[in-house]
């Protein structure tokens, strides 16, 4: 019979077998754990961030700086830290730098002296150059000897290294082409949607008219949230208002005597009908200046119109850079 006494129970205090095994282990681990105590690392360049997002409606600021200072970041380490920032906020990128606010104070500052930054560290090129925007301002950057760092080129946009100007030219193209292309199909999807589908554009319902629902959003994403698509019908209030306006603008009535038989009737102004949306306007009666808006008025007549003004950034003022100004497009465009 096999005896049980064949591994007797051990005596004392116990030691790890991986100790016995591996000498050499405490030793290997001492050596590769070890806080080093070499002197630390040279700061390194000081990077002025520069950032840009134009539609803020359509676009969340704080994600759009987080994702490009994330960028210029990466490409920054190793190699210094980002000590300054300067992003534009509502600004296109086809507007020029002098007078995109944020942008124009970072060229104020590079002909500082005692300026916190060696270099610009862009979060995108397409944002921050449209059309040949870095050509002009290489000059500049070159003059005060600012080095530019691009994420597209992985370093420092220099013009003259071969390809580098090249790029950053087709980059400017780029830029320029993704603001055109946005503007074409944002105005031809107008068209279809208020010509072919009878959607509703945007902005106030004009007097006589209120929106009603069409149904769920026709983008999947936005349905999915519970956006709703909208669309215009009479109002049963004020909407014979309008259809005896032009009644007896029709008749031969002047605007003046119009508005005058409105007030007569204690019928209520477009502002008196609906002041949660007219705070700024005057509630006391009907004039000749809201009757004749309303004859004047295209969507009375079956005719949606849209991008009738337009922004130009023109310099009026030299002392303030960043004022734009609204023009009336003509029919054609």
């Amino acid at each position: 019979m096999a005896s049980n006494d064949c591994c007797p129970p051990p005596t004392g205090n116990t030691v790890s077998c991986a100790s016995n095994q591996l000498p050499g282990l405490d030793q290997w681990v001492q050596e590769h754990t070890n806080v080093s105590t070499k002197a630390p690392a040279s700061p390194g360049l000081r990077f002025a961030f520069y950032g840009c997002v134009s539609t803020e409606d359509h676009q969340d600021p704080a994600t759009s700086r987080g994702w490009q200072l994330l960028r210029a970041q990466a490409l920054t380490s190793g190699y210094g830290h980002i000590t300054t920032e300067y992003f534009v906020i509502g600004r296109s990128r086809s507007t020029p730098w002098p007078r995109r606010p944020e942008a124009a104070a970072l060229l104020v500052a590079l002909a500082d002296p005692d300026r916190c930054f060696d270099a610009i560290v862009i979060g995108s090129s397409e944002r921050a150059f449209h059309g040949n925007q870095f050509t002009v301002l290489a000059p500049l950057f070159d003059h005060y000897k600012i080095p530019v760092w691009i994420p597209e080129l992985g370093g420092t946009a220099d013009p003259q290294t071969a390809g580098h100007e090249e790029l950053m030219v087709l980059l400017g193209i780029l830029a320029k082409r993704e603001v055109a292309r946005a503007r074409m199909r944002a105005l031809t999807s107008m068209t279809i949607q208020a010509r072919d589908q009878g959607r509703y554009l945007g902005g106030r319902p004009p007097y006589g008219y209120r929106l009603a629902d069409a149904g769920p959003h026709p983008n999947r994403g936005l349905a999915r949230r519970g956006v709703r698509a909208h669309h215009l019908i009479p109002d049963p209030t004020t909407g014979p208002v309008i259809t005896w306006i032009f009644t007896q603008r029709l008749a031969g009535h002047s605007m003046a005597r119009i508005a005058r038989a409105l007030n007569d009737s204690d019928i209520p102004c477009p502002s008196a009908a609906d002041p949660a949306r007219n705070p700024h306007r005057n509630k006391t009666a009907w004039n000749d200046t809201v009757v004749r808006a309303i004859l004047a008025n295209p969507r009375y007549t079956g005719r949606q119109v849209w991008n009738r003004q337009r922004t130009d950034h023109i310099l009026l003022d030299p002392a303030n850079t960043t004022r734009d100004v609204r023009r009336w497009n003509t029919p054609d465009n």
